[in-house]
């Protein structure tokens, strides 16, 4: 079983043209789901929204009078949607910018609107990748994950001065 995955990694590469399985989360197995389900052209669908909503991923949005009515994801029989949502649960404990993305989205929302919102960038990850060809790189992420520290250090220091401390840094 090992021997297939490994000899069909260069074979997905190569129909493709981007390694998939770079992207945290997906497997060789949630690759070729994705190849069977959509194939690999997606020239057909406008851009990596229209990809994530017809994939069912992305929220509804039923109002009446100005008023949300509901707002939950659709039903979908799609595998490939099926796929990403178990790849993205497999991230909870992944120490990647997704990983960390999907636990401070568990965290305030719960676990299954954390399995979608993080199934939601799955696709948009796909799409771009494969419209533009380019490989996967985790370093793009980096200035999020600094915005987020940024964020994260200026709302404590707003606590501790409305409880009378100062935050002093720690010398190393």
């Amino acid at each position: 079983m090992n021997q297939f995955h490994f000899q069909m990694g260069p074979e997905l590469n190569r129909i493709f043209g981007v390694d998939l399985t770079a992207i945290p989360g997906i497997s060789a197995l949630t690759a070729h789901t994705l190849l069977a389900e959509i194939g690999p052209d997606l020239s057909p669908i406008a851009n990596a929204a229209a990809f994530a909503s017809w994939l069912a991923l992305c929220p509804g949005n039923k109002k009446s009078g100005g008023k949300v009515l509901s707002s939950k994801t659709r039903q979908s029989n799609s595998r490939a949607s099926h796929a990403l949502r178990i790849a993205a649960q497999t991230l909870a404990r992944s120490r990647s910018h997704l990983g960390n993305f999907y636990r401070r989205i568990r965290a305030r929302l719960g676990g299954p609107q954390a399995i979608t919102a993080t199934a939601h960038k799955l696709p948009r990850i796909v799409y771009h990748l494969l419209t533009t060809g380019q490989a996967y790189e985790e370093s793009v992420f980096l200035r999020e994950d600094q915005k987020q520290a940024q964020r994260h250090e200026k709302r404590l220091r707003k606590q501790a001065k409305t409880l009378g401390f100062q935050l002093v840094p720690i010398a190393e």
